[in-house]
């Protein structure tokens, strides 16, 4: 019973994760009118060019890639809180201790990776926008 509605939330909490950024791509339809050329990807031009703001391509990216990698650490710490949460109920049972320990072992592995990621992206992003402005 517990397996499956943690499944069933996981799932849910997925598909959210993977729904959402589509939702407001309505605006996109409706940019404004004009041409793109290969310079206005990297420039402030960009979102006056398809009316998606004002902040430039690589800002934009970094931004979204933050996001992400901020919902995917809730997503481990959330791990982790189960897996500690199911060795309080665990009775004593080694069995379900044993389960527990290897969800928060999980958990700590995943959000050292995700930290690891975020590192590497922010230095990457952060090369980008240095090279791109000099």
């Amino acid at each position: 019973m517990m397996k499956s509605l943690v499944r069933f939330a996981m799932s849910v909490v997925l598909g959210l994760a993977i729904a959402l950024p589509f939702v407001h791509f309505g605006s996109v339809v409706h940019a404004a009118s004009g041409q793109l050329e290969a310079g206005d990807l990297l420039g402030q031009d960009f979102g006056d060019a398809t009316g998606l703001g004002q902040g430039d391509l690589t800002t934009t990216i970094g931004s979204l890639i933050r996001v992400a990698l901020g919902f995917l650490g809730v997503v481990a710490v959330v791990i982790i809180l189960l897996g500690g949460f199911k060795w309080m109920i665990a009775g004593g049972s080694d069995e379900k201790v044993g389960e527990a320990k290897k969800l928060i072992i999980a958990g700590i592995i995943g959000l050292a990776i995700i930290l690891s990621a975020y590192a590497i992206a922010s230095f990457v992003i952060s090369s980008i926008v240095g090279a791109a402005a000099g």
